[in-house]
């Protein structure tokens, strides 16, 4: 993004979304992806992995009573199936699903869910290389998918991946590979790289002529709506969902619409300043590349082109586009980290606060709140995407290690 995008996000950040698109139904491919019976195979898939028990959903009273709001809830994907990320849910389900649909080829038969870890499946799996590029979480989810199918997995990682992250990766035996560059670098030679080795490239960001295994990852991040509308007595009014290239917003505001219908929330995406491909996608009414900036502390938001599947469910689901600033996501980490009375403390890393960063930066404008409707009778709902998945980088930014702030909220 150059200087210029960047002021006026940052001074004018909220964009209703005025796309022709907005408030049309999904496309048939889209609606089929994101559908009821889609999340049923989710929750069969899920099933058969270790820690596959529901995530957190947490109540923040104390901060809604503070903004305003009738409620605030948290769902904390810090705790999904032990990898800290909500993209525990995508990458290896997304694999778990190819290795069916290659083992349903070769054996020359349906092959059913409950089939997936037996010896034959595996055998299918053994053959086959999975190559992803990642900013940390995609790949972690990925190698764990691999290993549990016993497949190969080739993640590769750009310069800006921490050696925590990296580290978190190849423990799950994932052959790493570093690229020179950015995210999109990085993007751009998995799918180099394996097109020259046969590899099957499982990315979570889409293309022109490959939308079908970004799909299957969206499609798994289906199971966080599941599990928050069997909470909630009644559906949100007010979702605000970070966004990347926008797989995650687009499942959650795709699955809602699906779901509520008439009844779904009002949805807000929300991007960095700096690294706002779907700001400027919505500004201009297609899907743009921005150009590179500074970088940002919401490293796994880091994206400078959005996917092509996300913005088409997007442009029509999406409510308004917005940023947030470098400072306000820091603060949301601390201030979850160091809640109010009767608040719980939530480990957020850099970009899993990023929701709750739109929500509070356009309460600061009583202006902007009014006009969609953010008041005394909203029930808000923020996703923390993320727990602290570089324990290091935590600690410098929260002054605090991730197991003090939950021991302290323990006592």
């Amino acid at each position: 993004m150059n200087a210029n995008l960047e002021r006026n996000a940052m001074t004018n950040p909220y964009l209703p979304n005025t796309l022709e698109t907005h408030g049309q139904p999904l496309t048939s491919q889209d609606a089929g992806t994101l559908s009821p019976e889609a999340a049923d195979r989710v929750a069969k898939v899920l099933a058969l992995r270790e820690n596959s028990a529901a995530t957190p959903l947490r109540a923040l009273p104390g901060l809604a009573g503070e903004l305003g709001l009738t409620s605030l809830h948290l769902k904390d994907e810090g705790f999904r199936l032990g990898l800290g990320s909500f993209k525990a849910l995508g990458g290896a389900y997304a694999l778990m699903i190819l290795v069916q649909e290659e083992a349903s080829r070769r054996l020359g038969r349906a092959v059913k869910v409950e089939e997936l870890l037996s010896a034959e499946v595996r055998a299918v799996a053994e053959s086959m290389t999975f190559a992803c590029a990642t900013d940390g979480n995609h790949g972690r989810s990925v190698a764990q998918g691999a290993q549990l199918m016993g497949a190969r997995a080739v993640i590769f990682v750009h310069a800006g991946v921490s050696e925590g992250r990296i580290e978190a990766i190849a423990r799950f035996g994932a052959e790493m590979v570093r690229v020179t560059g950015n995210y999109d670098d990085s993007v751009a030679e998995a799918a180099r790289v394996s097109t020259e080795r046969g590899w099957t490239v499982l990315s979570d960001t889409s293309w022109p002529g490959y939308e079908h295994i970004p799909g299957l990852v969206a499609q798994g991040y289906t199971a966080m709506v599941r599990e928050i509308l069997a909470v909630l007595e009644e559906p949100p009014t007010h979702v605000f969902l970070q966004a990347g290239v926008g797989g995650f917003a687009a499942a959650v505001a795709g699955h809602l619409a699906m779901v509520l219908g008439d009844r779904r929330p009002h949805v807000t995406v929300v991007e960095p300043a700096r690294a706002a491909c779907l700001y400027e996608s919505a500004k201009q009414g297609r899907p743009v590349k921005v150009d590179e900036s500074q970088s940002t502390v919401m490293a796994m938001l880091e994206c400078y082109e959005p996917s092509l599947v996300a913005f088409r469910i997007l442009e029509r689901v999406a409510d308004g586009f917005m940023t947030v600033d470098e400072d306000i996501a820091v603060e949301v980490m601390r201030r979850l980290a160091n809640p109010l009375a009767g608040d719980p403390a939530v480990v957020a890393g850099e970009s899993g606060g990023a929701g709750l960063a739109g929500l509070l930066t356009v309460l600061k404008d009583p202006g902007a709140a009014a006009a969609i409707g953010l008041g005394p009778e909203a029930r808000a709902l923020v996703i923390n995407t993320e727990g602290a998945t570089d324990p290091a980088l935590y600690r410098e930014i929260v002054g605090k290690d991730p197991e003090t702030v939950l021991k302290e909220n323990a006592a």
